[in-house]
C-alpha cells in the first residue's frame, strides 16, 4: 500500500505496533524526503486489520493517518479504508500546500489501487 514507485518504506522490516517508527521516503519535485510517523494503535482480529499512526516532528506534516482493512464475512467482500487529517508542518509544504494537497490525493489513489490488485492476486490463488 506505500511502494509507488514515487514513495516506498524506508524500514521495511519494521514491525506493525504501538510505539514502533515507520520512516517513509517520498520522491516528488526531483527531491527525496524522510517522513516518519509512530504507530499509535493497532487492530487485529479474524475480520479487521490495520493501524493508526502519527506523525513525528520529522514529518512534512502534522496529522494522523488510518489504514484499515475489513473483512465482510456476510457478503465476502474486502474493505480498505484509508483516512488522513494533516496540515503542512514544513516550510516547503506550507508555501506549496496546492502541490502537498495533490500527492496526498495521488497516494490514496495510487493506494488503494495497490490494495485492490493485491487482494484480486490472493482470489486468484485461492482459485
Amino acid at each position: 500500500m506505500f511502494n509507488h514507485g514515487w514513495t516506498r518504506v524506508a524500514n521495511p522490516t519494521a514491525r506493525i505496533e504501538p510505539g514502533q517508527i515507520i520512516a517513509m521516503e517520498a520522491h516528488t519535485l526531483a527531491l527525496w524526503t524522510l517522513n516518519m510517523s509512530r504507530i499509535m494503535e493497532t487492530v487485529d482480529t479474524t475480520t479487521r486489520f490495520g493501524f493508526l499512526y502519527a506523525t513525528t516532528p520529522m514529518h512534512v506534516e502534522q496529522g494522523a493517518e488510518r489504514f484499515l482493512l475489513e473483512f465482510d464475512s456476510a457478503t465476502g467482500d474486502v474493505h480498505y479504508v484509508l483516512e488522513a487529517i494533516s496540515r503542512p508542518r514544513h516550510l516547503f509544504a506550507r508555501l506549496g500546500l496546492p502541490l502537498s494537497r495533490y500527492f496526498q490525493h495521488q497516494f490514496v489513489r495510487q493506494s488503494h489501487r495497490r490494495m485492490r490488485e493485491e487482494a484480486l492476486a490472493k482470489r486468484s490463488e485461492l482459485s
